[in-house]
């Protein structure tokens, strides 16, 4: 999306604050980037917010990045940056505002009072930046301990245990790491009905089967009603951003299968397709059918884990097994076709590991015909089921409005009736070129998500068809000197290609310093990778924007009001995986 298109907000920045307020950023993904200093950022943000026209309601993402050891730094930037990415839908536009702040004095206003879901977003920049929010209500550590020393994402943070000093756990260590356990509802949030009441509260996980993974809601009870929740995330951070810093560009691909481990592929994409806009990389066409085939394909596997694991935490048994059949009928394709199963990491930067093999038509066209009969049994066996029906409608409603205030996309924005779908509003790899419907609903509630995610598996069925009836012939990998090597015989021939087929394949390519976003419809909402190369070998930062995470922060908006039964229905209807949200 051009500034032309999306009515240049740059310039309008410009004329509501004077042309030397905004400095413009050229970026590779063509997403119009503005630095404002620190001072302007609160009003600036708030302009784009509720003033310009076609606004900006959706705080997609908001990170920081530590500029000192970068090479090819912007012009504006400083030592630190904070980073928030802004989205329009009535624009179909994004924009990204940046601030730059100083080693001596890394602070900014605080957005929480604009929107909702900036409260995780800016503890997670303090957490792993010590950037400081003035005017954040908790400012507190979310994904590392409480007891952790430093700030993890900045650059002179160790990057691997054998860089840190070994671990003791003397008597004072145990006595802090102890105190840190002690529960406190006040430093939670959690207020008390009258001076003279007591709080009356239950840890739910984190090892509780509802909550799917090492998952903590601290909740405060009236009796069986829920006054309040508390999420606890953190257990399952195993520090993917900062282990994109030390891989090269390719070595990264496998750890991306593991954000979100039950969407496979669909998590290599968006980070394979931003390093190709950063290097310039244009991959043939059936490249492109290959890899929305094998999406589909995970898309419908992620959904049935998630449909046969809601069914089973609102009463039903049997689904989940059934569902974990079908699933497997998938995993055998992409083993067929990958070598792998779960974790696949197939996508290349520039193409694919290797090509489809011979027999792979037979065994999606037997698939492809057997899925939709078993839909068709499970909607008679679940979603017509009067219990189930009460156990899942007007539970943990939300609205649009309220949806675009949390950051929530996906099956969850689209079951409150908005229709938007990245694969049809921004179309990436050739899904432009396909027929299928972006479904909805209009409840907003744990049956209207259900309902989303039962059509959407529909839909990805008739993309696998036109995959399997349109697959073009060619190459399956770019010629591009940045992802292929040269020939193999032709490393005989002089000692240069042979070096170059070296590197090639040791360390991978050098992408051209710049930065780069890429968004996709992933299974649980939309997925992006922001990377910003410093002309090197490895990623200077890279940003993983879940969806996991910011749907999980409306926990407690969903929950208040209803019961501990009914949470656990929230819960399934979310459809969440713990590394998404931790990464």
């Amino acid at each position: 999306m051009t500034m032309k298109e999306s009515g240049d907000p740059a310039g309008q920045l410009r004329t509501r604050f004077g042309e030397d307020a905004v400095t413009v950023q050229e970026t590779h993904d063509d997403i119009t980037t503005c630095w404002v200093t620190r001072d302007d950022a609160p009003a600036v943000l708030q302009y784009l917010r509720e003033e310009i026209d076609r606004p900006f309601r959706m705080l997609y993402d908001l990170s920081a990045v530590d500029e000192r050891m970068r090479v090819h730094r912007p012009p504006a930037a400083l030592d630190f940056t904070v980073v928030y990415h802004l989205l329009s839908f009535e624009r179909n536009a994004d924009i990204r505002v940046k601030v730059a702040l100083t080693d001596d004095d890394p602070s900014v206003r605080s957005v929480t009072g604009l929107w909702r879901n900036a409260d995780w977003y800016e503890r997670e920049a303090w957490d792993m930046f010590g950037v400081h929010f003035d005017g954040h209500p908790n400012l507190r550590r979310i994904l590392m301990p409480r007891t952790w020393h430093g700030h993890p994402l900045r650059k002179d943070h160790p990057a691997r245990a054998t860089e840190m000093d070994p671990y003791v756990l003397d008597d004072e260590t145990m006595d802090r790491e102890h105190e840190a356990l002690e529960f406190r509802p006040e430093e939670w949030g959690l207020k008390r009905q009258s001076e003279d009441a007591e709080f009356m509260f239950l840890n739910v996980g984190p090892q509780h089967p509802g909550t799917h993974g090492v998952l903590r809601i601290v909740l405060q009870l009236d009796g069986e009603e829920i006054l309040d929740a508390v999420p606890d995330i953190g257990f399952h951070h195993r520090g993917a951003e900062k282990m994109a810093e030390r891989q090269t560009w390719h070595t990264f691909i496998p750890y991306t299968d593991r954000i979100d481990y039950m969407a496979g592929v669909l998590n290599n994409l968006p980070y394979v397709l931003a390093v190709e806009k950063l290097a310039g990389i244009e991959v043939p066409d059936r490249v492109k059918v290959a890899r929305v085939m094998m999406c589909e394909l995970f898309r419908i596997a992620s959904h049935l884990v998630w449909y046969g694991t809601f069914a089973q935490d609102t009463g039903m048994l049997s689904p989940v097994f059934y569902m974990f059949t079908d699933r497997e009928r998938i995993l055998e394709i992409v083993e067929a076709v990958t070598g792998g199963r779960m974790h696949p990491a197939w996508f290349r930067i520039g193409g694919l590991a290797n090509d489809l093999p011979n027999g792979w038509e037979r065994l999606v066209r037997d698939f492809v015909a057997y899925l939709p009969e078993r839909l068709d049994d499970y909607d008679r066996m679940i979603m017509r089921n009067r219990l189930w029906q009460a156990r899942t409608k007007g539970i943990g409603a939300y609205d649009v409005g309220e949806a675009l205030d949390w950051g929530v996309t996906g099956p969850g924005l689209r079951a409150c009736g908005l229709a938007w779908d990245f694969r049809k509003e921004r179309p990436y790899s050739g899904y432009d070129q396909f027929e299928f419907e972006v479904p909805t609903a209009t409840e907003g509630d744990c049956f209207a998500r259900a309902e989303v995610r039962i059509e959407e598996m529909r839909q990805s069925l008739r993309i696998v068809e036109q995959c399997l009836e349109n697959m073009p012939e060619g190459p399956y990998k770019s010629d591009h000197p940045l992802t292929t090597p040269p020939l193999k015989p032709r490393t005989m021939e002089d000692i240069e290609t042979l070096i170059h087929h070296f590197l090639s394949v040791s360390w991978g390519p050098v992408i051209p310093a710049g930065e780069a976003f890429q968004g996709t419809e992933a299974a649980k909402g939309n997925n992006g990778y922001y990377l910003i190369s410093d002309g090197s070998v490895h990623s200077y930062r890279t940003r993983i924007r879940t969806p996991s995470f910011p749907h999980i922060q409306m926990l407690p908006k969903m929950s208040r009001g209803f019961t501990i039964a009914d949470l656990l229905a929230i819960i399934g209807s979310i459809d969440f995986v713990l590394a998404d949200v931790d990464r």
